[in-house]
């Protein structure tokens, strides 16, 4: 039924002349019993023009009308059956289901006048009259409800369609966001997890000789942060698998004191101030701000060096959070890149994603490079 209601619709003309027999068969043996040629060829002409009714509605009402009237003018009007009323009323419906409203205007008042005129000065005739009217209005009626009716379901189906594409389009936008919060936090977990273990490697290849207990502690250290940082690679690629999403926890503000005391090991001088009590942001924001602290400690350890010293600074307000994290230079022979730096970049879009801002750069009026962000948690609150 699906495909023959495709091909039905893909050949609307077929359909049409398909139209035409069973209305002839209706009105063809009360309207044609007992006549001549003539009657035929007329009752033919007026059936005619109904094959081409959806492409030119309009013209098609004005064609059988005419024919219709002139027919009757020919072989005589006949009573008996439907015809030539069905045609008219098949051929007005047309009119208003494929034609603009404003054309039902001329149409209505084309076959209601005569109607008038002739049932009410021969007569009068209120039970024909009123037959004619009420067929018109309900043939009028039909092909409005059904037009209208079509447009909703129209409406309908255009409306799903783009919700569809929106939805695709929003299912792409999530993958790409996804794919870009993974690219982060593998770059944060590899850059500080290495640095760290190349800080400490060199450590222990240093007093190798001199202290091999302190050198085999510095190595147990290193396998211990290979070890994290292993475990937390695995949960963020586990989040590409749905049964892996969310086994293992990710790090947040109760994570810092760990972080330290790894940059620590690797020689780094850290003190972590924390002023006020955080509030009730969620997981995202913890790791938002853990990210912050790791980065910028990453990148005082590659350049300025283990023998550097670094200061983080927690400063937490209602509705919002300040982190500042400074060092004292070390041995810095090259800042690190401001811009096009995939750290700092994911520090920007950590801070952006919760209203806030970043800044990074030299320190005024002292050695050293200074890391600032703000994070946002409540729209109406200001540190």
């Amino acid at each position: 039924m699906g495909r023959l209601r495709a091909v039905l619709a893909r050949h609307p003309r077929l359909v049409d002349a398909g139209l035409v027999v069973p209305l002839a068969v209706i009105t063809g043996p009360a309207a044609l019993r007992g006549a001549g040629v003539a009657a035929w060829l007329c009752f033919g002409l007026v059936h005619a023009p109904i094959v081409w009714r959806r492409r030119w509605p309009v013209p098609v009402f004005w064609a059988v009308f005419g024919l219709a009237i002139l027919a009757g003018l020919v072989v005589g009007v006949r009573v008996e059956g439907l015809y030539p009323e069905a045609v008219v009323a098949v051929a007005v419906y047309t009119v208003a289901r494929y034609a603009p409203r404003r054309q039902l205007i001329p149409i209505v008042v084309a076959i209601e006048l005569p109607a008038l005129v002739v049932f009410i000065m021969d007569g009068p005739h209120w039970t024909a009259l009123g037959f004619v009217t009420s067929a018109l209005a309900a043939t009028v009626l039909l092909g409005i409800t059904v037009r209208t009716r079509r447009a909703y379901l129209a409406e309908l189906e255009e409306r799903a369609r783009r919700l569809e594409r929106e939805r695709d389009q929003q299912a792409q936008i999530a993958v790409a966001a996804e794919r870009a919060r993974i690219a982060r936090d593998m770059h944060d977990i590899v850059a500080h997890n290495l640095a760290v273990m190349v800080a400490l490697a060199d450590g222990a290849a240093f007093t190798a000789t001199a202290s091999p207990e302190r050198a085999a502690d510095t190595m147990h250290t290193v396998a211990a942060t290979g070890r994290e940082a292993l475990g937390e690679m695995r949960r963020v690629l586990g989040l590409l698998r749905e049964e892996g999403a969310g086994r293992t926890p990710q790090p947040g503000l109760d994570g810092l004191d760990a972080l330290v005391e790894r940059v620590r090991a690797a020689g780094v001088r850290v003190a972590l101030t924390v002023d006020g009590v955080p509030g009730d942001w969620g997981a995202g924001a913890g790791l938002a701000v853990y990210r912050i602290v790791q980065e910028a400690l990453t990148n005082t350890l590659k350049h300025a060096g283990p023998e550097a010293s670094a200061h983080v600074q927690l400063r937490y307000r209602d509705g919002a959070a300040e982190v500042e994290i400074i060092d004292d230079g070390g041995q810095r022979v090259a800042a690190p890149a401001v811009a096009g730096g995939h750290g700092l970049t994911g520090m920007a879009e950590r801070t952006a994603a919760y209203g806030g801002d970043v800044t990074a750069g030299p320190r005024e009026g002292a050695p050293g490079w200074r890391v600032y962000a703000r994070l946002r948690f409540d729209d109406g609150a200001a540190a």
